[in-house]
């Protein structure tokens, strides 16, 4: 059955129309077919109207590299959709990565510095140092689900023999980090709630070394910044093989999790295959124990529901009291727009924002 006729009723007349018209589209240039949770969130974007023809370039530093060109493709659908409305405004592409992006935007080489995962504390830090001010963050995309180097969102998987359905982010840090107070960890399966042969078997962790930046990442979401991980915890990373496949660490998590019915582990759902399809499960998170709990879904992750996912930062070198560069402001409206965030749907890897976020990056600019 064709997309648009099993989109919900209730999601109107307008998302309707619009899914009928995007998939013909997608179809056409052979790109997958949108979701109805993007469709919701396109059809609720303002359409860009720019106020009036600006010129000027734009240099933009940040998520790539010269043989992996994550964000190329989309960045230049970016451009060339831009060019429709603003064909005066002129970019200097320099994707050479993240690292790179933060010291050319104080450095002064950029306008843009387009991040492939949340900004780390200490970049804000350096950012200060030279510029005594902090940088002006407008999150530009959500994090997939489930596509590898596209900000995927981070699970907490269990055995599939192990009755636990749900966790909370302060379980998960007091499982996961050492507490100031020893009598805080939780070291068994009763401390979650087990009973029977469960209540007094220790907790086995699985997890990325902890100097990736998905463990960071959890480090700064979920264990409130504490940076003493347990010593118990087996750390990952990737395996690179002699015929030039890698196999993934959080492939090596899961079916090493598969194996054992008192573990627990940080992964992402895109692995559960092979010997972990059937021999494990992710649980449902919540911020706290008053809930709700979320599992990791194109609908959690655009409506920001799920704890663990991940945004696209676009960050910018704004004075406190000094209007946006004009130019860098027509882009960014135009990335947060529905023909901006239309782009990202096309392109199949990133999520859209949800309208009423974009909104609140939309008033940064002003």
């Amino acid at each position: 059955m064709p997309l648009h006729l099993r989109i919900s009723r209730n999601l109107g007349t307008l998302i309707l129309e619009g899914a009928i018209a995007f998939c013909s589209a997608s179809l056409l240039a052979q790109a997958p077919l949108p979701s109805e949770p993007e469709l919701k969130a396109l059809a609720g974007l303002p359409h860009y109207a720019p106020p009036q023809q600006i010129a000027g370039t734009i240099r933009v530093w940040g998520h790539g590299a010269p043989g992996l060109d994550f964000m190329g493709m989309l960045f230049k659908a970016w451009v060339d959709g831009f060019a429709k409305f603003q064909p005066n405004i002129k970019f200097e592409y320099d994707m050479y990565g993240t690292a790179s992006a933060m010291g050319a935007l104080y450095a002064g080489k950029g306008d843009i510095a387009i991040l492939g995962q949340e900004i780390y504390p200490f970049e804000t830090v350096a950012f200060n140092r030279v510029k005594h001010y902090s940088p002006t963050e407008i999150e530009i995309a959500t994090g997939s689900v489930d596509v590898r180097n596209f900000d995927f969102a981070i699970g907490t998987f269990v055995n599939s023999k192990n009755p636990l359905t749900r966790l909370t982010l302060p379980q998960l840090n007091r499982i996961f980090a050492f507490q100031d107070t020893p009598a805080e960890n939780i070291v068994t399966w009763g401390q979650l709630g087990l009973t029977g042969d469960w209540a007094d078997k220790p907790i086995h962790l699985y997890g990325w070394h902890q100097d990736d930046v998905f463990s960071t990442f959890v480090q700064f979401r979920a264990l409130d910044g504490n940076h003493r991980w347990r010593c118990e915890m087996k750390q990952y990373r990737h395996i690179h093989n002699a015929d030039g496949t890698i196999y993934d660490s959080g492939q090596q998590i899961l079916d090493d999790l598969a194996k054992d019915p008192y573990g627990m582990a940080l992964s992402n759902v895109r692995y559960l295959k092979g010997i972990a399809r059937d021999a494990t499960k992710p649980l449902a998170l919540a911020r706290n124990a008053d809930g709700p709990y979320y599992e990791a879904t194109k609908a959690t992750l655009i409506d920001r529901q799920y704890p663990l996912g991940r945004i696209i930062p676009a960050e910018i070198d704004r004075k406190p009291g000094r209007p946006v560069d004009p130019a860098v402001k027509e882009f960014l409206t135009y990335l947060l727009s529905r023909e901006g965030q239309g782009e990202i749907v096309r392109n199949g890897k990133y999520l859209p924002m949800q309208p009423a976020i974009a909104s609140r990056q939309l008033e940064k600019l002003q």
